[in-house]
């Protein structure tokens, strides 16, 4: 048994005679009361999801997993293929499985997928990805003077961001994959 400060995301948990993959997680420590852990989790055998929240007092049943380093080739009707960089084999994986992380892969990106039994059950994304701006539209006079400092780019693989007004076509921007926010510009080599 674990404690509940080693639960994050991508961890196998054992719960209700189930294994269920964390999805996100959220640490708690309020003023008064003791810390608590909300998690949301899906089950590897159904695709169910579910919400639980565990007291700081509790232990949860993590499940070993092994972890391989794969990239991502690309987006097929209900899959996307990746290829694991050792064996250079190649793994489709549902998009149930993705999820809203889907939304950050692009072509070539290294990522490491979490196997039990074989089969993935979730990927790690980098906390930051560098993409290349496809449509930013021009800044107006007097933007900034209104507070309106930002606006919407759309970048290489169709993601939809706020960025801040100087941002121009072409450039290469860091987005952050844990909030989907802008992080600045990608620092020329």
């Amino acid at each position: 048994m674990a404690s509940i400060s080693e639960i994050k995301k991508g961890v196998v948990i054992k719960h209700q005679n189930d294994l269920w993959v964390v999805t996100s997680f959220n640490f708690v420590n309020p003023g008064k009361g003791s810390a608590f852990t909300k998690t949301k989790m899906r089950s590897i055998s159904s695709g169910k999801s579910l919400e639980v929240t565990y007291k700081s007092s509790e232990s949860v049943d993590i499940v070993s997993v092994s972890r391989v380093n794969m990239q991502f080739l690309y987006k097929g009707v209900n899959n996307y293929s990746f290829m694991n960089k050792d064996t250079y084999e190649t793994v489709d994986v549902d998009a149930d499985i993705l999820g809203d992380d889907a939304k950050f892969l692009r072509d070539g990106l290294d990522v490491i997928a979490v196997l039990y039994e074989d089969s993935v059950v979730a990927i790690d994304l980098p906390k930051k990805v560098t993409y290349v701006v496809k449509q930013a539209p021009p800044a107006v006079k007097g933007d900034s003077a209104s507070g309106n400092v930002t606006k919407e780019i759309i970048l290489d693989n169709d993601l939809v961001i706020q960025a801040p007004i100087f941002i121009k076509e072409g450039e290469e921007v860091v987005v952050n994959t844990e909030t989907g926010d802008y992080g600045g510009r990608a620092i020329e080599k």
